[in-house]
């Protein structure tokens, strides 16, 4: 049945309409916008009060499926996204096993196929089995649906290795993210090396191991004039490299997080294993650059890095549970409350950092946009409404959130994909 959205006042990346407008959808898309639309035989939502903007985007999470199903699936995963306001979702390669052939990325592409609440696909990775030894088939993953390449959770550490895999993804035409650590140099750190480290005795992770890799990636961008796009990052060092690289017409693209953008190395003190992240948190100056990157257009997209783990997992030690939270159910609520209410974003610019950015680095046409014409996915939002986090709450499959009791503004009501309501709050 046709979807009519009432009442709706469109923010793409460029603008908010000064007006209300009526928004048809129909067989997966936008078929009309105009001031007032008649229709008989359809569906109505009324977004009177809300703020309708393209379906949210995040090109970096964790759904564990293949083998780790206890912590997430692309079933659950998909649920969370929905909840979250996002349409389209890209996991990464960890699993067990790797990501790394196209029978895996078929596999997850019919798995998300049948569940069909969001778009999901598959992060391919740069090296088979992840273990910086050898290049994968590039060619057969993009066939296979992959639009992007990760070692996520590592660093492709040989740089003649990155070299090749950035002259190959070239040739290929896609996509490189790398995850941006030197391990050498993080010798097993569990949080950010500074004040906070030496106070409580845990094992530190430098803040170069981040930056010695981005330095080399950005130079074998410009001395290959390739394109790399930078994950999760978490240091004023870094967002200057990147910026200065820009400037110089340096083709790389970088993003961040909430947790970046929101909590310190201070928040450890708590031993709360939940903020136990990799790149671990770093400091306020950190996070106020991060905050001055995504405001200037150096970080160009906003991702959450959801990162299920089971209870069990992180009620370890500090020292011995895994690396990572959840956050895609978090991740608009953050957004909103730390750069949108704080006025560092417009909401057109949390739409660019959410949904248009993203959209456009992977390659994704039609989405990203409120047009006729484009892809009907949609996320409408209650831009006043306060809520709590709370773990019942959640329907991922982990819970593992610091910010459990928190308070946030800015609501997801509905999340629209191909057309179809598939979260309604």
């Amino acid at each position: 049945m046709p979807l009519l959205i009432k009442n709706a006042r469109i923010v793409n990346a460029d603008k908010i309409n000064d007006q209300d407008r009526d928004i048809l959808l129909d067989k997966g898309k936008i078929i009309k916008i105009a001031p007032s639309i008649k229709a008989d035989n359809v569906k109505s939502v009324n977004a009177s009060g809300k703020l309708v903007m393209p379906g949210l985007i995040d090109i970096h999470v964790h759904f564990r499926q293949p083998g780790r199903e206890d912590k997430e699936t692309i079933e659950t995963g998909s649920k969370a996204a929905a909840k979250g306001g996002f349409t389209t979702v890209m996991c990464m390669p960890n699993t067990n096993p790797v990501i790394d052939n196209g029978m895996i990325v078929e596999a997850i592409l019919e798995e998300a196929r049948r569940v069909g609440l969001v778009n999901v696909i598959p992060i391919g990775a740069i090296t088979k089995g992840q273990k910086d030894q050898e290049l994968v088939d590039m060619f057969e993953l993009k066939q296979a649906g992959c639009l992007a390449l990760s070692d996520d959770g590592k660093s492709v550490v040989n740089s003649q290795l990155m070299r090749m895999a950035l002259q190959y993804s070239k040739m290929v035409g896609i996509l490189l993210i790398e995850h941006c650590q030197d391990p050498l140099l993080t010798s097993g750190g569990v949080m950010n090396e500074g004040n906070s480290s030496t106070l409580l005795g845990l094992k530190a992770d430098p803040g170069i191991s981040e930056t010695v890799i981005v330095a080399r990636d950005i130079e074998l961008a410009r001395y290959l004039d390739t394109q790399v796009h930078l994950a999760h990052m978490s240091l004023r060092r870094s967002v200057e490299l990147i910026r200065f690289a820009k400037s110089q017409g340096i083709k790389v693209t970088a993003e961040a997080c909430p947790h970046h953008f929101t909590l310190t190395d201070d928040d450890v003190k708590s031993f709360d294993t939940n903020t136990k992240v990799n790149p671990p948190l770093r400091t306020r100056d950190d996070v106020q650059a991060i905050k001055e990157g995504i405001k200037d257009g150096t970080i160009d997209c906003i991702v959450t890095d959801h990162a299920p783990h089971t209870r069990e997992d992180k009620e370890a030690d500090f020292d011995h549970a895994p690396f990572g939270m959840i956050g895609l159910e978090t991740s608009v609520g953050l957004t909103v409350t730390e750069l949108v209410d704080k006025k560092i974003l417009s909401w057109p610019e949390m739409v660019e950092k959410m949904s248009a950015a993203p959209a456009r680095i992977v390659g994704l046409e039609n989405k990203g946009v409120i047009k006729e014409g484009a892809d009907a996915d949609i996320t409408i939002i209650d831009p006043q409404k306060e809520w709590e986090v709370k773990k019942e709450d959640f329907v991922s499959k982990s819970k593992n959130s610091p910010f459990i009791g928190r308070k946030f503004k800015g609501y997801v009501e509905v999340t629209i994909y191909k057309g179809k309501i598939v979260y309604d709050g």
